[in-house]
């Protein structure tokens, strides 16, 4: 048994484990029970819980004895009967099943909708009755007052068969192309329908009217999401009399209330996914949301994540067993999983030793760290020289790096820096010796870039004390103390440039107080090289000398702005008369440019004509082109646009065709001149 957690909500996995092959025989399946530690530790809730390739859905009965699955391949459907806790009878099937639901409270009556359009529905004994539909369908209803199954699928209509009279009804029509998914409320019997549109379609069944339509696609659109293409509805559950929930193909899932057009909350699973599954858990107001990659468990009033669970093969399934913590999933592997979260309810009565074995495995927790291996990343492993491992069972691969035993680590870095002991020696020494200096009285060691900075903000940092105390604050964290700034104080990159424009005109007085930091700084530097130690501070100006000053500063404040603003006037117009020299100096040259082959050259207009012409959409192209006369647009007697386009000639090809049209305008009239005179000859007139 596998336990995970996540939100400190402990998730139990009772499938994980070595499972046995069927073809073993019961002696051989029980001496590995025995021998095997692994086989032994594992709990098989449901003996052979599994299918042979992969399971597509799964379902509980009514009265809870039994689990019904279906899977593939052979197509077929295999049932569980929990109070034998195994497996109760399997059937094969014609075809593979697409969805399927049970009437009864127990197996009895049970309804296939399957890929090829057949409806089958079965019996205790087997296969009752079989029927068609006129369109492949995805998935169906059943409605219990009229006893009327509604099915959708690859058609805009909604097929209505009805068991009590044996017939198909009149189906509805939607307005959509296909539907994809249908529920019915369970209180007051609302048909919805989704669409392929990102549509939900809510029809009356007693007046078989459509009464509203749901634009999920529109709302599942927000300003921190990029939909790719239209969403589409890929499944659908009513809670109560009017919560529904939504899921899109884009992974989004919307909570409505039945009396407002916009959903209460949008919940994306941020895989990009198709929704599967929706379930509701009433007590904890909770929605279980499942794709083919997660099971998410969130609060339907928040939106907040309650915890989540990520199988390794690909969900097609989720089923939760009525009124326990108990959760059935159909996946793309032989092996369903079961799992068991103890704060969603108490376990079932049918395994009800769940609840005693998971309070004890509490009561003595087990610790989760490998004490026995050691995590390596890729790049320690080159320094180790074990890049080859890569690969081998000494190494197993996990998230960005590979376990390895511990024992081989310690060997593998010994005979690498056999010195490590003499180094780790040195360490401890130095931080000894450090843990000493501590006590002594410091230097201020200033860093290497952004020396004023710094300064600045020691002499701020050595003020606040006094001023938190007569104001009564907090005192506030320093910069330099924080690991967020280290760069802007190491990189060079980050040092201010006290000679550009906005630095001039933002800190206009900066002037007078860097000279009396760099008089600072060239006292510490000078300390710093002598190595003395200053146990008395420099003294200060006397207080009225600091107050005129900050007088002076206020006053002058106006004056330093204009006078940087002179200076920088000064300064960009001895850059422009720079420039204007360097021009004059330089000789322009012909520049040539090369047309492509096929290409003739009219004027630059024409180019520049072009290139608006390329930036225009297809229509307005279309548009252009039929005023000018090149194409032509007509309808149909069939519905659809015939367009006919003239191809554009060069200047070369209108000059052949005018000089063909002038030849052949010569030969015309040659032979209209010879055809003149032998008729002047056969009348006998005199031929000069």
């Amino acid at each position: 048994m596998q336990v995970s957690s996540l939100n400190e909500v402990k998730i139990y996995s009772l499938s994980a484990g070595r499972s046995l092959p069927e073809w073993l025989s019961d002696r051989k399946k029980r001496a590995l029970q025995k021998k095997d530690a692994d086989i032994c530790r594992r709990i098989e809730l449901i003996q052979d819980f599994d299918m042979p390739t992969i399971s597509t859905k799964i379902k509980v009965s009514r009265d809870g004895q039994y689990v019904m699955a279906t899977g593939t391949y052979k197509p077929r459907i295999r049932c569980f009967d929990t109070y034998q806790l195994s497996m109760k009878f399997e059937r094969c099937l014609d075809a593979e099943v697409v969805a399927f639901d049970i009437l009864s409270d127990d197996y009895s009556k049970i309804v296939f909708l399957q890929c090829d359009r057949y409806v089958e529905f079965h019996s205790q004994h087997g296969r009752y009755y079989r029927t068609r539909i006129p369109k492949f369908g995805r998935d169906f209803s059943y409605h219990y007052p009229s006893c009327d199954l509604y099915f959708v699928g690859a058609s805009s209509e909604i097929y209505r068969l009805n068991l009590e009279q044996g017939r198909y009804l009149n189906s509805l029509q939607t307005d959509a192309s296909e539907n994809h998914v249908c529920d019915i409320n369970p209180v007051h019997g609302l048909f919805a329908t989704g669409t392929v549109e990102g549509k939900v379609e809510c029809w009356d069944p007693r007046t078989r009217n459509r009464v509203g339509v749901l634009d999920c696609a529109l709302s599942s659109a927000s300003a921190d999401k990029e939909v790719d293409g239209l969403p589409s509805i890929s499944a659908l559950k009513f809670d109560g009399t009017l919560n529904m929930a939504v899921g899109t193909s884009t992974g989004q899932v919307l909570f409505y209330d039945l009396r407002s057009s916009s959903p209460l909350i949008v919940k994306d699973h941020q895989y990009g996914l198709p929704i599967k599954s929706i379930q509701f858990h009433n007590s904890l107001d909770l929605i279980i949301s499942a794709d083919s990659r997660i099971i998410k468990l969130w609060n339907k009033d928040t939106g907040k994540i309650f915890t989540s669970l990520e199988p390794e093969q690909d969900i097609n399934d989720v089923c939760i067993y009525p009124n326990s913590g108990m959760l059935f999933t159909a996946n793309e592997a032989p092996k369903m999983n079961i799992y068991y979260i103890p704060v969603l309810g108490p376990a079932p009565k049918w395994c009800s030793f769940l609840d005693n074995l998971t309070e004890e495995l509490e009561e003595n927790p087990e610790t989760t760290v490998y004490d026995d291996y050691k995590f390596v990343t890729r790049k320690e492993l080159e320094n180790l020289g074990l890049a080859h491992l890569i690969g081998s069972p000494l190494l197993r691969a996990y998230m960005h790096g590979f376990f390895m035993d511990i024992r081989l680590y310690h060997k593998v870095k010994m005979m690498v820096n056999p010195f490590a002991y003499e180094e780790y020696r040195r360490e401890k020494i130095r931080q000894k010796i450090e843990e000493t200096r501590a006590q002594r009285v410091q230097l201020k060691k200033l860093p290497k870039v952004n020396k004023e900075l710094a300064l600045k903000l020691i002499e701020e940092g050595e003020e606040e004390p006094q001023n938190a105390r007569k104001k009564k604050q907090k005192k506030m964290p320093s910069i330099l103390n924080d690991d967020r700034f280290k760069v802007m104080f190491e990189n060079p990159d980050f040092q201010v440039d006290e000679k550009s424009e906005e630095f001039r005109l933002l800190n206009p007085l900066v002037s007078k107080i860097s000279e009396k930091r760099k008089k600072k700084l060239k006292m510490l530097e000078h300390q710093e090289t002598l190595g003395e130690e200053e146990e008395e501070e420099p003294e200060g100006k006397p207080s009225d000398a600091e107050s005129s000053e900050t007088s002076d500063d206020e006053k002058g404040w106006v004056e330093e702005v204009r006078k940087q603003r002179r200076l920088l006037r000064q300064e960009e117009k001895l850059k422009q008369q720079k420039r204007f020299k360097e021009d004059q100096q330089t000789v322009l040259e012909p520049r040539f440019f090369e047309i492509k082959v096929g290409e003739e050259f009219r004027s630059f207009k024409d180019t520049a004509k072009r290139q608006k012409l390329m930036k225009k959409t297809l229509g307005d192209r279309l548009q252009l082109e039929e005023r000018v006369g090149a194409l032509s647009v007509h309808d149909t007697t069939v519905g659809s646009k015939q367009v006919t386009f003239k191809l554009k000639q060069s200047e070369h090809q209108k000059k052949q065709q005018e000089a063909e049209k002038h030849h052949h305008q010569e030969r015309r009239q040659l032979r209209r001149s010879a055809g003149h005179l032998k008729s002047k000859r056969g009348r006998g007139w005199p031929f000069h």
